[in-house]
């Protein structure tokens, strides 16, 4: 059976001293050697298993830490800052991160056995890695030594993953993204339209006929579902679009701002410093300017 460092020795030799997104589909590799400040990002279903060190993700209101050995699925889109909290050249942050992809989960639930797990409406959780699911996760990454192997067997080993999560103890959470009819995926087509439509404003009323709830019930289910509501969700995914345009330099703040939805420079401003600690101008300058940011997009950032 696989063990952590097995899992460790692979990613650091496949991640190549670095950050390797989608190496094939849907699978990404890292290693960070130093602690990093808040990062904002976007993190969609996925599972990221931890080889090394530790990691501290927050959303809304939940905070989770998790280390070598453990796990943390992500079952709906979701507004995520995380830091690596332990992490050396000598003793590295080392990940792996792979996304859940519905139509595998749904297969999966279709042609095997059900297992029995408490449902469990939960946006974000962290479990710990059998040495069932390490050694899975170990043999896709042996996989990457050889193109061919990786064709043929590359679907077989990601199924076998994703079965070891529907099995293991979070396997709930799992199971919610595969569900077409559940009402994770319901949240989701409100979430959607949220993304399609960034630059309008929220009305409960709407998203609750979208997602085929109540307004009462939507509410519920939403910040059950993301540790928040549906403006404050609207509100994180706002500005890390914001920041996005004026780090490429493709607008200016007001331009930035008026993208997103946003009416008055001024409250965007005010946001924009509350979520990133600089104002939105002179935090684009400085890291357009090589300067560290202050929640910075880029490596160690990819990770929930």
């Amino acid at each position: 059976m696989g063990q952590p460092a097995d899992l460790r020795d692979l990613i650091i030799r496949h991640a190549r001293g670095g950050i390797r997104r989608n190496i094939v589909d849907g699978l990404s590799l890292g290693v960070v050697t130093d602690g990093t400040p808040p990062a904002a990002t976007m993190s969609e279903p996925s599972v990221t298993l931890v080889a090394g060190g530790s990691k501290r993700t927050a959303v809304g209101d939940l905070e989770v830490v998790y280390g070598a050995g453990e796990y943390l699925v992500v079952s709906i889109d979701l507004p995520v800052t995380g830091r690596v909290e332990q992490a050396t050249p000598d003793d590295p942050f080392v990940v792996l991160s792979l996304a859940l992809r519905p139509a595998v989960i749904a297969a999966l639930l279709l042609d095997t056995v059900e297992v029995a797990r408490p449902p469990a409406f939960t946006g974000l959780a962290v479990g710990t890695a059998s040495p069932d699911l390490l050694d899975a996760a170990s043999r896709m990454l042996r996989l990457l030594d050889d193109p061919a192997d990786l064709a043929a067997l590359g679907a077989a080993a990601e199924r076998e993953i994703v079965w070891r999560l529907l099995s293991g103890p979070r396997g709930g959470i799992v199971r919610q993204i595969g569900v077409a009819d559940g009402s994770l995926a319901h949240i989701a087509r409100a979430i959607r339209w949220m993304r399609d439509h960034l630059d309008e404003s929220v009305a409960i009323e709407e998203l609750a006929r979208i997602s085929g709830m109540s307004a009462s019930t939507f509410h519920r289910h939403f910040r059950a579902a993301t540790s928040m509501t549906p403006i404050q969700w609207q509100k994180a995914l706002r500005l890390r679009e914001a920041r996005a345009l004026l780090l490429r330099g493709a607008a200016g703040v007001a331009e930035a701002g008026y993208a997103v939805g946003y009416g008055s420079p001024s409250q965007f401003s005010r946001e924009y410093r509350r979520a990133f600690g600089r104002p939105p101008g002179r935090d684009a300058e400085t890291v357009r300017g090589g300067g560290a940011p202050a929640t910075p997009v880029g490596e160690g950032a990819w990770i929930p």
